[in-house]
């Protein structure tokens, strides 16, 4: 069974922030896997202006997050975070359905 995906507060905090540095309010952010990385998969993000057919879209705060069906089964249950800490600030994804993440945690193996 598909879990929702969460896209937390903080998240969508900063996604706002940059579409209101691009200045195009008709941004989301889409999230991906693709084949690569370290572990043999890897996340993307990019901002995208149009949902394609069988996206998931997640909202939070007005900011729109799009999962393609390919990803999603990857992303299924997973949480889209932002955080800042002595490390610096970057978006992080915490998925459930990763049996093992590289050391920078943008690839994992599922």
């Amino acid at each position: 069974m598909n879990e929702p995906i969460l896209f937390t507060d903080a998240a969508a905090s900063k996604v706002a922030e940059l579409i209101r540095e691009e200045g195009n309010p008709a941004l989301m952010l889409r999230v991906y896997v693709q084949g690569g990385g370290c572990s043999g998969m890897q996340y993307g993000f990019e901002f995208d202006e149009s949902v394609q057919e069988g996206d998931t879209m997640v909202e939070n705060q007005g900011v729109k997050l799009l999962v393609d069906p390919m990803s999603f089964q990857y992303l299924s249950g997973a949480e889209i975070d932002y955080r800042e800490g002595l490390e610096g600030a970057q978006f992080v994804i915490r998925n459930p359905n990763a049996h093992t993440t590289c050391g920078c945690g943008s690839s994992f193996a599922a």
